[in-house]
């Protein structure tokens, strides 16, 4: 065995994205996005005609948000502390869910937040990532923080010994969305989760 284990999300867990994807695709293409709409995919509409943008064409907004606006985004507070503490006891891995070609410009993005970890880019559920993190690191413990309730679905399923814990640090959107039903616990704010990553990493 060897030292306990954080694997992290990093939107909306360590940085704040969905309030600056709004905000450019307000200025940059004239939809707003709605931050009460848990939804996401259907979150967005034309701010001329109020007609709702299809999930097909938001998906494709998401990457171009992500190949030249990552510089807006900024630190969820309490993350880069919590961090510091988490990593004086466990290792952490940061599990983001972009594609491999964004890997480089996501390590940058944190280095200049001082977060500086291994970082593994993921497309889709994140339970098998998970699975193969555990087994090739041995960790004596392991906790799993992430926004969305899909990936606490994959990693009990896949990873069920690890503890799953739901953050949503866009106030806006955790107010809307339940807690995942898969994680075992929901805490949306770094200072009051700390103490509990730390209790099970122990």
């Amino acid at each position: 065995m060897s030292r306990p284990l954080l694997i992290s999300d990093c939107d909306e867990v360590l940085l704040h994205m969905v309030s600056h994807f709004a905000d450019w695709l307000g200025e940059e293409h004239g939809y707003h996005f709605n931050l009460d709409d848990p939804g996401f995919s259907s979150a967005v509409s034309d701010r001329a005609t109020g007609a709702a943008v299809a999930p097909e064409q938001v998906w494709p907004l998401l990457d171009t948000f992500f190949d030249s606006e990552m510089h807006r985004q900024n630190l969820v507070p309490g993350a880069g502390e919590a961090l510091r503490a988490i990593g004086e006891v466990a290792d952490i891995v940061i599990v983001t869910n972009i594609g491999d070609q964004y890997h480089a410009n996501r390590v940058a993005q944190l280095e200049a937040f001082d977060i500086r970890h291994r970082v593994l880019c993921n497309r889709g559920g994140k339970g098998r990532p998970v699975a193969e993190l555990v087994a090739d690191m041995r960790p004596s413990a392991v906790v799993f923080v992430d926004d969305l309730p899909v990936h606490h679905e994959s990693v009990a399923t896949h990873a069920p010994d690890v503890w799953r814990l739901h953050m949503v640090a866009e106030p806006r959107l955790a107010r809307n969305l339940l807690p995942a039903e898969h994680a075992h616990a929901r805490i949306d704010d770094w200072k009051e989760a700390l103490p509990w990553v730390l209790d099970k990493l122990s």
